[in-house]
């Protein structure tokens, strides 16, 4: 990966050590990671905005104009899911990762898989497939 802007819903105050948020419409922010040639360039945080009966699409706007190309989530709906193909932001399941930090270490690694209409039914019952080796 030369290049990425991934995002990782996060319990306050954010950063690497933050919780991940079990689902990326409902979290507190947006740990936003800048990767540089496969390397962490620079970490900050989004504040993420409201969400509304009907308004899964708010985040995914909110994201996609905040220059974020990856994802790394939890849990989510069909509808945003979509969404977020279509704005080009590619979505990739990290639920059950222990902080932020070794949910973006699995995807620099090639651990975690693309979140898919699988986990759009299912979310609750998978598990995070990067976190034995990271320990």
């Amino acid at each position: 990966m030369k290049k990425a802007r991934i995002a990782v819903p996060s319990a306050h105050p954010g950063g690497l050590e933050a919780e991940v948020g079990a689902h990326f419409g409902h979290c507190d922010l947006y740990t936003i990671i800048d990767v540089v040639n496969g390397q962490i360039a620079e970490v900050s945080t989004l504040p993420n905005v409201p969400h509304v009966q009907g308004g899964c699409m708010a985040p995914v706007q909110h994201l996609a104009g905040n220059g974020v190309n990856l994802l790394i989530a939890g849990g989510m709906g069909m509808r945003p899911l979509m969404g977020f193909n279509q704005v080009g932001i590619d979505v990739f399941y990290g639920a059950g990762a222990p902080n932020v930090g070794t949910a973006v270490d699995a995807l620099l690694k090639g651990a975690l898989v693309r979140f898919t209409q699988e986990y759009v039914s299912a979310q609750t019952s998978a598990s995070f497939t990067g976190v034995s080796d990271m320990r």
